[in-house]
């Protein structure tokens, strides 16, 4: 109390004779840029100062001149653009770190190329290594592959370069693995081995495997598991990724108890920059039994926050495997696949509630996207709670029916999209949907934000490039490589779009009083670009580059 009222009369006196108390120096001074808070605010300003990890001020050059002191490290911007630290708001971080480590299929064109590449990488294995590769897809590649079972390879031409080291392949959606004869030797895969619930064992005319696993079938496959000493390393080289795109807090759409603990110890030990929000992906009896000792907030410095389940509802648009209310336009005898997760839901839906967890389900087909929302809806009634409160997710929320599409703003539930599977899908949606309910529900952000609902926008890398520039730009163009536009009148503003990146997807996790926006006594996460996305024309975008990410007022990522 004596100091208080010492430092009050000092502070008077001063104001007495015409001074001003002096303002602490901050750690961090950005200045001499275009900074876009995303705080209507103060939408706007030269530069900002922080101290402590937070944001101290905010405004004019001359404005944050006086929180420059002797030790203020200073960035001059040179006009580049400072926006909020840019948040990943699905993806997979141990599945980028992966891809670092394994081989990366997602730029082939063709499945000889892709041959080519396990072939390679025979020669360096040892005796029996498991060769593991993600990022192909079929509707990619500039030519199909002869022999082919509904556009999909046989496994003889993976044997012929591999007849010793099993190889699994994984699709660029994560909903399909390729795999050829040693891996099913290995795992005992045979003819008369039958497709799990809510996965296939793709067989040709004769009732052989081809070495497709679709969906669940994928788990038929017994690759070894990780280490934790190899997890440790993937981790590492997400982290690295991510920080260098400019990201400051990812989403993990998926982990493990084990990966929560691992996450948890190199944030003790000082490995981990970025910032984590992670769903836990386990079954129900495990969620009951553990799922209140794993639900942390804020962890070491607002590090670590885990509050979410996350279900999955459905496969993909690309694997036939999104769940659809009529058949597949290119495959009139299916209507995809149904995982037995669907039948548990109403249970972990009341595991989520009971332990004041947010609940973030993979929905891609318009039916899978009805049932969850039909499950949702139940769960509010008989809970007597507000979606809007609880904030509940249906991840990718891709295609749906035009009769849904309301229900998102009036439930409150958050459609947690990824612009760029738009521009990345679009040249083939139309064959598995149609022309019509391509139109009516395909990536329809626009109709969801006029519903009321919060739409965010993330990658799901590694199905995609982690980076956020293409994203960004996929979103407020929706322009394909050969110049066409996917139903343009869907595309975001500039400004829709950097929200959908910051401020959304903090409110998405429960985190928009902390970060998102570049506000005094928020998280000084920063990202820094070369160019100003919001205003350069829509091909510039993409040249945009990350100069600097800044997390907690401290520079994680410089461009040399």
């Amino acid at each position: 109390m004596r100091l208080t009222l010492a430092f009050l009369a000092a502070t008077t006196s001063l104001t007495l004779l015409g001074q001003t108390p002096q303002t602490a120096p901050a750690d961090l001074v950005l200045r001499g840029g275009r900074i876009v808070t995303v705080d209507d605010r103060t939408p706007e300003a030269q530069a900002l100062a922080a101290s402590g990890g937070t944001i101290v001020a905010i405004g004019s050059n001359a404005d944050i001149a006086k929180h420059i002191g002797p030790s203020t490290q200073v960035i001059e911007l040179g006009g580049q653009l400072a926006i909020p630290g840019l948040i990943e708001g699905h993806g997979h971080f141990t599945g980028v770190g992966e891809n670092r480590v394994n081989l990366d299929l997602m730029s082939t064109r063709s499945w000889d190329e892709i041959v080519q590449l396990v072939a390679q990488a025979v020669e360096k294995a040892k005796p029996g290594q498991w060769i593991v590769g993600r990022g192909w897809h079929q509707d990619k590649w500039l030519s199909r592959p002869d022999p082919n079972v509904e556009g999909f390879p046989t496994h003889e031409s993976l044997d012929k370069v591999s007849p010793n080291n099993p190889v699994v392949l994984t699709h660029a959606s994560g909903h399909a693995s390729f795999v050829n004869k040693k891996a099913m030797d290995v795992s005992n895969v045979t003819r008369e081995t039958t497709s799990p619930t809510g996965g296939e064992i793709l067989k040709d005319r004769n009732g052989n495997p081809t070495g497709l696993m679709r969906e669940t079938a994928q788990g038929l496959v017994r690759r070894p598991d990780l280490t934790d000493e190899e997890i440790r390393k993937v981790l590492t080289l997400a982290d690295e990724e991510v920080i260098a795109k400019g990201i400051t807090s990812f989403q993990d759409a998926g982990s493990s108890f084990g990966t929560i603990d691992l996450v948890k110890k190199m944030i003790d030990d000082g490995k981990m920059h970025v910032r984590l929000w992670m769903m836990v992906r386990m079954g129900n009896q495990a969620l009951q039994q553990n799922v209140d000792r794993y639900r942390v907030i804020g962890y070491g410095r607002n590090q670590l926050t885990v509050r979410a389940i996350k279900v999955t509802a459905d496969g993909a648009l690309g694997s036939r495997g999104a769940w659809l209310l009529e058949p597949y336009s290119d495959k009139p005898d299916s209507v995809g696949l149904v995982p037995a997760a669907v039948t548990t839901l109403p249970t972990t839906a009341q595991i989520a509630i009971d332990h004041d967890m947010q609940l973030c389900v993979h929905a891609i087909g318009d039916r899978a996207n009805r049932e969850v929302l039909d499950i949702y809806e139940a769960a509010f009634q008989k809970n007597n709670k507000s979606g809007k409160t609880l904030r509940w997710r249906i991840e990718h929320a891709q295609h749906l029916s035009a009769l849904d599409i309301p229900r998102f703003g009036q439930l409150g539930v958050i459609a947690s999209m990824q612009a760029i599977h738009c521009t990345s899908d679009a040249s083939w949606v139309p064959d598995r949907l149609g022309d019509k309910r391509s139109e009516e529900g395909a990536y329809v952000w626009q109709k969801l934000m006029k519903s009321g609902a919060v739409v965010t926008n993330g990658t799901d890398a590694p199905v995609e490039n982690v980076d956020p520039i293409p994203n960004y730009y996929a979103a407020v163009t929706r322009k394909l490589p050969d110049g066409r536009v996917f139903y343009p009148e869907q595309r975001m503003s500039r400004m829709e779009a950097l929200r959908a990146y910051t401020i959304q997807n903090a409110f998405a996790a429960f985190e928009e009083d902390t970060k998102g926006s570049l506000s005094v006594g928020k998280l000084a996460d920063i990202t820094v670009l070369s160019k100003d996305i919001t205003t350069i024309p829509d091909e510039e975008i993409k040249s945009a580059k990350v100069t600097y990410t800044i997390i907690g007022g401290k520079i994680a990522y410089q461009v040399r």
